[in-house]
């Protein structure tokens, strides 16, 4: 009887134990989905508002050149990045470089290095991945004195003109 006894206990804990780990491993991949979720909606709702500057004949240059920042840098070389960039180009504004941990893997019509490198000076560093505004701009701030802006403030500073 004892043995039955032991063999249950030993059952119960052990599904116990199993469930408790495959709960955690669930509710991480929820949180996982949620933040990722709530990165593309804000990539979403810029990209819509950028379109709609765009189609009131207004651009991105607008911004810089009020607050006379001729030469600048682009932390964040994917899709927002290479957007901007492309949207900089023949409008008098100079991208220096662009700074991204991948910068081995990626082209572009610009320079591209890592946050790790030695930085050029700018007038100021756009940040594309707007989602990680913070942690990006305390990282970088360690780094550089010069002004750090998000695409956000860029974006809305530029729909002002």
């Amino acid at each position: 009887m004892k043995k039955a006894v032991c063999t249950v206990a030993a059952f119960v804990a052990s599904f116990m134990a199993g469930a408790g780990i495959v709960g955690n491993f669930m509710l991480k991949n929820v949180n996982k989905s949620q933040e990722m979720s709530e990165k593309h909606l804000s990539l979403y709702m810029i990209t819509n508002d950028w379109l709609r500057l765009k189609q009131d004949g207004k651009d991105m240059a607008a911004y810089f050149k009020r607050k006379d920042y001729k030469k600048i840098a682009i932390y964040g070389m994917h899709y927002m990045g290479m957007s901007l960039l492309n949207e900089l180009k023949n409008s008098g504004i100079e991208v220096a470089y662009g700074i991204d941990r991948n910068a081995d893997h990626i082209f572009a019509d610009c320079k591209v290095i890592t946050p790790d490198e030695e930085f050029e000076d700018v007038d100021a560093i756009v940040v594309t991945p707007v989602f990680y505004f913070e942690s990006i701009e305390e990282e970088l701030s360690q780094k550089v004195s010069y002004p750090i802006v998000s695409l956000e403030e860029v974006l809305y500073g530029a729909d002002l003109s």
